[in-house]
């Protein structure tokens, strides 16, 4: 469905597809769809034609979007759409389309980079190391955090780091609330009065 978005349209592929909806998750207060579903179908958010039927792409995006948020406020593992590349690719060059989803959503909805929490910036260069350093030419703090740290020797590996690095994130903001301790009834025995 989204390589049938016409040309001169740009739309995510599904792996950007996939980084970007849990980039857009992970924003400290609540994203709504009218503000960021138009950038599924093209990068510049630029409108369909009229007689382009979106509403089943937009269907699936959304399912695939509340898919990932149960995951997220449960804190459960969930499978990235991330692929195997053909070749010798590197793990980095085969998480790199999920990380640029992630960092278009970060461009267009700054809040999540602008919340000053040293506990994000761990997580975020475990998702930044996959880019090419010149890319990251204003990010000091997470460069200096990338150089100290290890780069995934498989797939498997980078997937983890990738899903634990949500995780983390989503500890920061979107913290689970605390429920509060069930008020248990008390038994017949629990009443009775100790001598």
């Amino acid at each position: 469905m989204l390589d049938s978005v016409p040309a001169p349209l740009e739309p995510l592929d599904v792996s950007s597809l996939d980084g970007f909806l849990c980039g857009v998750l992970l924003q400290p207060h609540d994203v709504a769809p009218q503000q960021w579903l138009r950038y599924v179908s093209d990068i510049e958010g630029r409108a369909l034609p009229g007689g382009f039927d979106s509403v089943s792409l937009q269907a699936m995006v959304l399912r695939r979007q509340a898919e990932l948020k149960r995951a997220i406020d449960a804190r459960d593992w969930f499978d990235p759409w991330v692929f195997e590349l053909d070749g010798a690719a590197t793990p980095a060059q085969a998480i790199l389309p999920w990380a640029a989803g992630f960092a278009t959503a970060m461009e267009l909805f700054p809040d999540l980079m602008r919340t000053e929490d040293s506990a994000l910036l761990e997580p975020l260069a475990l998702l930044y190391m996959h880019f090419d350093a010149a890319d990251l030419e204003d990010a000091d703090a997470l460069r200096t955090m990338i150089d100290t740290l290890e780069p995934p020797t498989n797939l498997a590996d980078a997937v983890q780091d990738l899903v634990r690095s949500l995780m983390l994130i989503a500890d920061v903001t979107r913290p689970r609330s605390v429920a509060k301790p069930a008020h248990r009834r008390r038994t017949p025995a629990q009443t009775r009065r100790r001598r």
